[in-house]
C-alpha cells in the first residue's frame, strides 16, 4: 500500500475535481497510453492500467468518499473497502465507449433513441426547346408521392394489433457490442434502427406505414438554362424514416437538338445558304433568330464560310442576364439542274472571268502557286 500513488496526482485532477474533470483527463491519458497505442512499451501499459484503476475508484460517489476518508485502505478489498476485481471495466468501458464514439463518429450511447434517416432524392429528366430554354418555361410533371397509409393510421401495424418496442435494444435502435477493450455501436439488426417491431405488418402497406402514388408539381424553367442543368425542389424526394428530412427532388434539363440553331453556352450558330450572286454582288438577306426575323447586309465578294456576327442575339445568361451572340455562318450555294440556257449564260460568264485574269479568283491564284511550290 506505501507504493501506491494517489488517485488524483495520477489523474492530474485536484481533490474538489467535478465528474466532468475526473472524466476529460482520464480520456486524454487512456488515448494516449492505451496499448494499442504503445505495442512495446511496458511504461505505458503500467500507466494505463494505473490510470484506469484511478478512473473507476473515482467516478463512483461511493468509492471516492471512501477513498477520501480512508485513502487507498478505503477502496482496498483485502481490508474491506470497495474492490475493483468485480467490476469489470467498470467506469471503464463508460468513459472508454465515448472517447471511440468520439473517433469513429458513433452516436446515440446510452440517452440515444431510434436512428434518423434522411429519404433518398429522386431524378426527373425532363426535354425542353431550345426556345423554352431561352425564354424560360412553366410547366407540370407528375412525381412519385406518399402518404400515410389509410390502413394502419401509418404506425404499420395490421388493424388491431400494436407496434412493440424492440427487445433487443430495448427501443434504442441501436445496440453496443463490446470486443476486448473496444465497445462499439451498431444498427439493432432486428428493428434496423427504428427501436420498434411490428408482429402483425400491416397487408396493405407491408408494413412501411405509407402508400405511394403520383403527384403533380409546378415547375419554372428559367430563362438561359443549360443543357444538363439541374433544379431542385426541396423536401419531394422520399420520405424519411423514424421522422428523418425528405430527400430532395432534381429536375435534370436536357434540350432537344434544334433545326436552325447550335447553341455553345450563351452564343447560338446559324448555317445560312445564300446565292453565288449574293455572294458575289452583295446584297441584304433575313436570317431567323429565337425572337423574330433580322437582317444584315451581306457584302460584295463575300466567300463561303465567312462567318457574321449579331450581337445580342444569343440567349441571356442565366447568371448576368447578358445575352450572348448569333454567329451566321454563310454558305455559297451551287446552283443545280440549270437548263441549257442557264448553262449558256454561265459559259459566258466564265469566260468573262478569265479574260479579267487572276484579280477575280484571288483565292484560286494563292491555291495555285502552293501547288506548284510543293511540287517544285
Amino acid at each position: 500500500m506505501a507504493n501506491k500513488r494517489d488517485f488524483y496526482d495520477i489523474l492530474g485532477v485536484a481533490k474538489n475535481a467535478t465528474d466532468d474533470e475526473i472524466k476529460k483527463s482520464y480520456r486524454k491519458l487512456a488515448m494516449k497510453f492505451h496499448p494499442d497505442r504503445n505495442p512495446d512499451s511496458k511504461e505505458a501499459e503500467e500507466k494505463f492500467k494505473e490510470a484506469k484503476e484511478a478512473y473507476e475508484m473515482l467516478s463512483d460517489p461511493q468509492k471516492r468518499a471512501a477513498y477520501d476518508q480512508y485513502g487507498h485502505a478505503g477502496v482496498d478489498p483485502n481490508m474491506g473497502g470497495f474492490g475493483g476485481g468485480g467490476q469489470g471495466f467498470g467506469g471503464f468501458s463508460d468513459a472508454f465507449g465515448d472517447i471511440f464514439g468520439d473517433i469513429f463518429g458513433g452516436g446515440g450511447g446510452r440517452g440515444g433513441g431510434p436512428q434518423v434517416y434522411r429519404g433518398a432524392d429522386l431524378r426527373y429528366s425532363m426535354e425542353i426547346t431550345l426556345e423554352e430554354a431561352a425564354l424560360g418555361h412553366e410547366t407540370q410533371i407528375r412525381v412519385p408521392s406518399w402518404s400515410h397509409c389509410d390502413s394502419c393510421g401509418g404506425d404499420g401495424a395490421e388493424p388491431g394489433s400494436k407496434v412493440e418496442t424492440c427487445t433487443t435494444c430495448h427501443g434504442a435502435g441501436q445496440v453496443r457490442v463490446a470486443q476486448g477493450f473496444f465497445s462499439m455501436q451498431q444498427t439493432c439488426p432486428r428493428c434496423s434502427g427504428s427501436g420498434k417491431y411490428i408482429p402483425k405488418p400491416c397487408k396493405k402497406c407491408h408494413g412501411v406505414g405509407t402508400l405511394k402514388s403520383q403527384k403533380t408539381l409546378e415547375v419554372k424553367i428559367p430563362a438561359g438554362i443549360d443543357d444538363g442543368m439541374r433544379i431542385r425542389s426541396a423536401g419531394n424526394g422520399e420520405p424519411g424514416v423514424n421522422g428523418g428530412p425528405s430527400g430532395d427532388l432534381y429536375v435534370e434539363v436536357h434540350i432537344k437538338p434544334h433545326a436552325v440553331f447550335e447553341r455553345d453556352g450563351e452564343d447560338l450558330h446559324c448555317q445560312m445558304p445564300i446565292s453565288f450572286v449574293v455572294a458575289a454582288l452583295g446584297g441584304e438577306i433575313e436570317v431567323p433568330t429565337l425572337s423574330g426575323k433580322a437582317s444584315f447586309d451581306v457584302p460584295e465578294g463575300t466567300q463561303s464560310g465567312k462567318t457574321f456576327r449579331l450581337r445580342s442575339k444569343g440567349i441571356k445568361s442565366l447568371r448576368t442576364a447578358l445575352p450572348g451572340d448569333l454567329y451566321i455562318h454563310v454558305l455559297v450555294e451551287t446552283p443545280v439542274k440549270l437548263t441549257d440556257a442557264q448553262k449558256k449564260l454561265l459559259k459566258q460568264f466564265d469566260d468573262s472571268i478569265q479574260e479579267g485574269g487572276a484579280k477575280h479568283n484571288p483565292q484560286q491564284k494563292g491555291w495555285i502557286n502552293k501547288v506548284k511550290d510543293f511540287f517544285n
